[in-house]
């Protein structure tokens, strides 16, 4: 999600380390102690605004969660909704997606979602896509045995690439929705863009996701 630049954001971020975690590596393999519990931990690659990973840790304090954003603005949102509101469950992180071994160990989280990220539809960005097979590797590396990806989008063309991916790195999937909004699927906290295209009248494609056990033979 691309927001203009935001004034103030990046002392807003400094005044709140209690929320914005300053220099995250420093608790790679060391997250429950920063929660201060060992509940699951959930993340969200690219979290726009914070509206989704918000609205999930208020609604499961059982779990931790965590907020993943490169764009200083982006981020800045988010933590005005931890500042209105206090969430102990929710971390937010303002770093690349695509260097979470920096600062996950193996196996240490749970779930990853990932919403409405960038398509990057012509074929010589591909590698840019959040569910291109480098980055599914960068996912597994940090996902416990069996760890799930939850995957939703407007774009088509995405989903489809990323069922296709999905399934050529040789995760399962377990379900699929083509219409979300018009489902039987209860529990589901949008995002901004989800309320946004919701509204028009556009699917939402979603699916869940899940890496073979290696651990089981």
């Amino acid at each position: 999600m691309r927001v203009r630049k935001r004034n103030g954001a990046e002392e807003l971020i400094a005044n709140h380390p209690q929320y914005v975690v300053d220099e995250p590596q420093k608790w790679k393999g060391r997250w429950a102690e920063r929660f201060g519990n060992d509940n699951p931990i959930h993340i969200e690659i690219g979290m726009g605004k914070g509206q989704f990973i918000f609205g999930m840790a208020k609604a499961n304090p059982e779990i931790n969660y965590i907020g993943i954003d490169i764009q200083l603005s982006v981020v800045s949102y988010a933590l005005d909704k931890l500042i209105a509101e206090e969430v102990p469950n929710l971390q937010l992180l303002r770093v690349d997606g695509s260097d979470l071994t920096n600062y996950f160990a193996d196996s240490e989280i749970d779930q990853i979602y990932l919403n409405f990220s960038d398509p990057w539809p012509k074929t010589r960005h591909e590698k840019r896509r959040l569910t291109y097979k480098s980055f599914l590797a960068v996912d597994e590396a940090i996902l416990r045995p069996a760890g799930e990806i939850h995957f939703k989008t407007d774009n088509q063309g995405l989903f489809e690439y990323s069922l296709a991916s999905f399934s050529q790195y040789g995760l399962i999937l377990q379900k699929v929705w083509l219409d979300l909004h018009s489902s039987d699927y209860e529990g589901n906290i949008m995002t901004e863009y989800e309320q946004k295209f919701a509204s028009k009248g556009q699917p939402i494609y979603r699916v869940e996701a899940k890496f073979p056990d290696k651990t089981k033979k």
